[in-house]
């Protein structure tokens, strides 16, 4: 019996910075071979534009078709991994069924930071850098990389 598609779930609290900016990395990295979402406990009406500019600068792809979420939204899902990269959000964050392994990385809220726009824009770009490092980390796991790979086509690897 074959496992089904790496499904992968990211939470922050406002799911307009982090938790986006890990979904369209994830999303990218995978090349449409994990099911990818973020939601967050208490999302804001928008995803932050210094998120979207930190993606497009750093990766040259715009945040398409993604909004803040709550988590209500995903209730029911199955996700096999649950990644909340926010404090406040591992805190409060629901328990999922099934085998959800759920896993914490911390990252201070890039738009906490006070300064200048310049200054506010090289936190969002470091928390991007630093979650495309995790993200090619995580996803080259062998447990992770084997179910990714299980979704290429014969002869194919990652």
């Amino acid at each position: 019996m074959s496992e089904s598609r790496l499904s992968v779930l990211f939470v922050c609290t406002g799911n307009s910075a982090r938790s986006q900016m890990a979904e369209a990395l994830a999303r990218a990295f995978a090349h449409g071979r994990i099911e990818v979402a973020s939601a967050g406990t208490a999302p804001h009406p928008e995803i932050h534009p210094m998120a979207r500019r930190a993606i497009q600068t750093l990766c040259g792809f715009d945040i398409q078709g993604q909004h803040p979420k709550s988590l209500e939204a995903v209730v029911g899902r199955h996700f096999d991994y649950v990644i909340t990269v926010c404090d406040r959000a591992a805190e409060v964050c629901p328990v999922f069924p099934d085998d959800t392994e759920r896993i914490h990385w911390g990252y201070a809220d890039p738009a906490a930071v006070v300064g200048t726009d310049d200054e506010r824009q090289r936190a969002f770009d470091r928390t991007a850098r630093d979650l495309m490092g995790r993200l090619r980390l995580w996803m080259a796991l062998p447990a992770i990389r084997n179910r990714i790979e299980a979704e290429l086509p014969k002869g194919r690897t990652l």
